[in-house]
């Protein structure tokens, strides 16, 4: 499987960082490869909407990202599953409040199975990319 995590700290409120995170809309401003997003299902940012997604794939070339939201506990908790593309890995941002702020969590996780194991070593590196810009959201937020 693979799997990958990261975390920071957010100095804004729990609420304000789910709000963000929860609006798909808002992906470009701190995803560096999504290169278009909509909503294709759904309400923004609960439980069961779908957001289509076109990223940035190897070599450039676009891909398709489509997720749908899982869980959502505003200020707590937000889940997806990513329905289209070639991987297809489940996610969580878990929030918690800290004096300040908000300590965010990301974890990607992906069973690649058939031929899709092969590619398993670009997948993780891949993940861990995206989870890593965790920093980017932090820096938007902040910059508000």
């Amino acid at each position: 499987m693979a799997h990958a995590e990261n975390q920071t700290t957010i100095n804004r409120p729990p609420e304000d960082v789910y709000a963000f995170l929860a609006d798909g809309l808002n992906n470009p401003a701190w995803r560096s490869g999504v290169q278009a997003i909509s909503l294709k299902s759904g309400t923004a940012g609960a439980a069961g909407a779908v957001y289509r997604q076109t990223l940035a794939g190897p070599g450039g070339r676009p891909i398709d990202g489509d997720y749908r939201i899982t869980a959502a506990e505003p200020g707590k908790h937000m889940g997806f599953q990513v329905v289209a593309g070639p991987a297809r890995p489940a996610g969580e941002y878990h929030l918690s409040p800290v004096p300040g702020g908000t300590n965010v969590g990301f974890t990607l996780d992906f069973q690649p199975k058939g031929p899709m194991r092969l590619l398993a070593p670009l997948i993780q590196r891949t993940m861990e990319k995206e989870v890593a810009q965790l920093a980017s959201l932090k820096a938007v937020l902040e910059a508000r």
